[in-house]
């Protein structure tokens, strides 16, 4: 799985002009999902995100997860993120998952993070989707489940 995290003040997702999902203060994070991607990457990528240190203390270091600084999560699915632009100027897709397997992996990276301690909120899988925020710092971080190592 390769997640796009954004450290957010607001975001929001619409499709066809609805709202579908909308959070204050917290993460915004995009989901790519890949042919290889299991059950297994998914509860580690939700650990990850609810745990990942990004967000200011008293002392306005970076030493806050999601969850201490009152935050929620808004996951929006994005195959893209396994856009391989290396040849040519149109990006191949060949190794995200095919859709009805990603939806799949989606839909149980969704329920895992809703069993964790912040709320969850969502866009609409396979839907075209208008997403608004305000990045905060700006913070963006980059995970590869792919990429798993001992660096804590």
């Amino acid at each position: 799985m390769r997640l796009l995290i954004q450290r957010v003040s607001e975001a929001h997702v619409s499709v066809e002009s609805s709202t579908t999902g909308s959070i204050r203060s917290g993460l915004l994070v995009f989901v790519g999902i890949s042919r290889e991607d299991s059950f297994a990457d998914a509860d580690y990528a939700v650990q990850k995100i609810v745990g990942l240190r990004i967000f200011p203390d008293a002392a306005g270091k970076m030493n806050c997860n999601v969850q201490e600084a009152g935050g929620s999560l808004l996951l929006i699915s994005q195959f893209t993120l396994y856009g391989d632009c290396r040849k040519g100027k149109r990006p191949s897709f060949d190794r995200a998952a095919p859709p009805a397997e990603a939806q799949t992996l989606y839909n149980y990276f969704v329920e895992a993070a809703r069993r964790g301690p912040v709320p969850v909120e969502t866009g609409v899988f396979q839907a075209e989707m208008k997403v608004h925020l305000v990045n905060e710092g700006p913070v963006t971080i980059w995970i590869d489940t792919g990429d798993k190592g001992g660096g804590g």
